[in-house]
């Protein structure tokens, strides 16, 4: 959030007072109905903050489980202090560091307040003490759902303001991102809170949280694949970058607009991280391709074309033992297909090339058509949609081009700047395709 922008800071601000507002019935002994048992607030406060600084500096993890424990036993004003202490003094790594736990201290509350209130009134804690099951699971699935749909409300409203997203679309894909794993943290807070109020007492409770920990654990483990993963593409990248300087940051562009296209389409998350792979790496063939033609000025010759239009298949080659990438690599080989059966390399025509293939073709020309090349100037996005309306249907496939130019229309384009290049000042692509033999073609 270094450098935020003055609405984003007043948003901050604002979820900040309003999470002062549900702590005030705890600093009001006399006001009816509220009981604030302290040492359990302290002892569930304690071990969060506590777990929250291993959890997230080895497992990459929140303590979930705790805060709706809490949200489970306490009153929603009580509950809403369990955060407090973890959120205010856990391990920040970028400016304002201040303004990143006032954040997470302020949204913590709030969603652990809105859970512990759904809870209470649809009778949970009366279930919980008596171990009502199943109807325990009613109450408590709710406050999941309700602790969800505020956490991914109040970071939706971060992103919209601070980075320019769309707030349906940030939130839709925070709440659907975060809901599983809640669910499962949900299922042991209420085993915590259950066993709190057996006969057994806290220390059974505290239990819950061995295979928590392994849990955890075992999605660090994912994490660090996937760092992995990243670097290994990020090298690729470069590779590219460095031997051909006049795409430098082409490859990000064009993952960011393939991403945007399968999200337009309404393809699952998982298909578009493919598509976000495919998009970055459908250059990676020009590793095998001779500098001198990459970066010549004048015209191909038509066997120096046939040399760059080899390129396909060089990565697809290099990326072959890469198995993360699963179907991105049919895009990083049939990127250049045409829908009218021309393109190469195999001359695939209309839905034999794999949809991958086809929704990077459309990014892959758009961010060509808008950047600067030694053989072309950017031209503006309008005109760059209007060129891929008048191939759709020959060149590219509709569908591709509909959807890229509904999300461009509504959105924008704020294309990724990787490196110093004259880039378009308003939302509009333009050009023709991204390599030097696709534009000649």
């Amino acid at each position: 959030m270094e450098g935020i922008a003055a609405p984003a800071r007043a948003y901050v601000a604002c979820v900040a007072l309003a999470a002062l507002l549900c702590l005030a019935p705890t600093a009001v002994p006399s006001l009816p109905g509220v009981r604030t048992p302290w040492w359990a607030v302290a002892l569930l406060a304690a071990l969060y903050a506590g777990g929250e600084q291993i959890a997230r500096r080895r497992f990459a993890g929140t303590l979930h489980p705790v805060l709706l424990a809490g949200a489970f036993l306490l009153a929603p004003a009580a509950a809403a202090l369990v955060p407090l202490p973890g959120a205010l003094f856990s391990h920040v790594e970028q400016r304002p560091f201040l303004l990143r736990r006032l954040w997470r201290a302020a949204q913590s509350s709030l969603a652990v307040w809105a859970a512990a209130h759904t809870h209470g009134a649809l009778g949970g804690r009366d279930a919980v003490t008596g171990s009502d099951f199943p109807y325990a699971l009613l109450p408590a699935g709710a406050a999941v759902l309700v602790f969800c749909a505020a956490l991914a409300l109040l970071d939706g409203g971060m992103l919209a303001l601070a980075e320019g997203q769309p707030l349906r679309r940030a939130c839709r894909g925070l709440f659907l991102r975060s809901l599983a794993p809640l669910a499962v943290h949900g299922l042991a807070g209420l085993m915590m809170a259950v066993l709190w109020r057996s006969p057994y007492g806290p220390v059974a409770a505290l239990l819950v949280l061995f295979p928590m920990a392994v849990s955890w654990w075992v999605f660090a483990q994912y994490h660090r694949e996937r760092a992995a993963h990243q670097a290994t593409i990020r090298a690729l990248v470069q590779a590219v970058d460095i031997k051909d300087g006049y795409t430098r940051g082409h490859s990000e562009r064009v993952g960011q607009a393939s991403m945007m296209i399968g999200r337009e389409l309404g393809m699952d998350e998982e298909r578009i991280e493919v598509l976000r792979f495919a998009g970055i790496l459908h250059d990676v063939g020009k590793l095998g391709v001779p500098t001198r033609l990459l970066r010549k000025d004048g015209p191909l010759t038509p066997e120096e074309r046939r040399v760059i239009e080899l390129h396909p298949e060089y990565g697809h080659e290099i990326t072959r033992g890469i198995s993360f990438l699963g179907e991105a690599r049919s895009a990083i080989l049939h990127h250049h297909e045409r829908i009218d059966g021309t393109g190469y390399p195999y001359g695939l025509l209309g839905g034999q090339i794999p949809e991958p293939a086809r929704v990077v073709a459309v990014a892959d020309a758009f961010d060509a058509m808008t950047s600067t090349r030694s053989y072309s100037r950017a031209r503006p996005v309008s005109v760059a949609l209007e060129e891929l309306r008048r191939c759709a249907g020959t060149h590219f496939d509709p569908r591709m081009v509909t959807a890229l130019t509904r999300v461009i229309g509504r959105d924008g384009w704020h294309p990724l700047v990787t490196a110093e290049e004259p880039r378009p000042t308003v939302p509009s692509p333009a050009q023709a395709p991204d390599d030097r033999s696709e534009a000649r073609r």
